[in-house]
């Protein structure tokens, strides 16, 4: 009775404080459902489309740098230009080439070498004499290919001998084909001085 006595004496002046405190605690406690459960918005990192693009063309960039075109021509089941991945070899162009022919002549053939870009694999038929393995850009050259030559075509360059040869083509074999000429020094038994006399009968393409 004392406190209902009291209040209805005093509510005119309580009436304004009562209001102002219960908004204020209605709005913490808003404040804190609101931070207690975060929207879907708040898990969303918006990504820069700079960004986003930049992405876009590294992965082009990465596939395309990987991509090779050879074309095989020849005593083949279907000549014709064909995409490989960088690494592979000639024999799995041959093989995308429909293999072999009964009348071809496989024997110049290095089914081991790494192709390479705009290359050109010819394979020759019975009683044909021709370089097996030639750049696109070099078939009429006077040069020797030191990544398609053979031994017969190696021996004949100065200070190349049967066994030297030898050595370029398990070289060639065994590590890719040459990127410069000088890398023909890497190769054993092949040294500044017979490099010099080479360097100007010799490509890599």
């Amino acid at each position: 009775m004392l406190i209902l006595s009291f209040f209805q004496k005093y509510k005119k002046k309580l009436l304004l404080p009562a209001t102002v405190a219960f908004a204020l605690l209605f709005f913490i406690i808003q404040s804190h459902f609101n931070s207690a459960n975060p929207t879907a918005e708040d898990f969303i990192q918006p990504i820069p489309i700079n960004e986003t693009i930049a992405q876009q063309e590294s992965s082009i960039e990465y596939l395309e740098d990987n991509r090779i075109v050879v074309e095989v021509k020849g005593a083949v089941s279907r000549p014709g230009v064909y995409e490989l991945d960088s690494g592979d070899r000639v024999l799995k162009a041959i093989e995308l080439a429909g293999g072999y022919l009964p009348t071809s002549v496989t024997k110049g053939i290095n089914h081991a070498q790494k192709v390479e870009d705009e290359m050109v694999i010819y394979v020759p038929v019975e009683g044909e004499e021709v370089d097996p393995l030639q750049s696109s850009l070099k078939e009429s050259s006077n040069l020797v290919n030191i990544n398609t030559a053979d031994v017969p075509l190696l021996s004949t360059l100065p200070g190349i001998g049967p066994a030297k040869a030898e050595a370029i083509i398990t070289y060639r074999n065994e590590q890719g084909i040459f990127k410069e000429t000088a890398d023909l020094m890497k190769v054993t038994g092949i040294g500044t001085k017979t490099f010099e006399k080479l360097e100007s009968l010799i490509t890599i393409k």
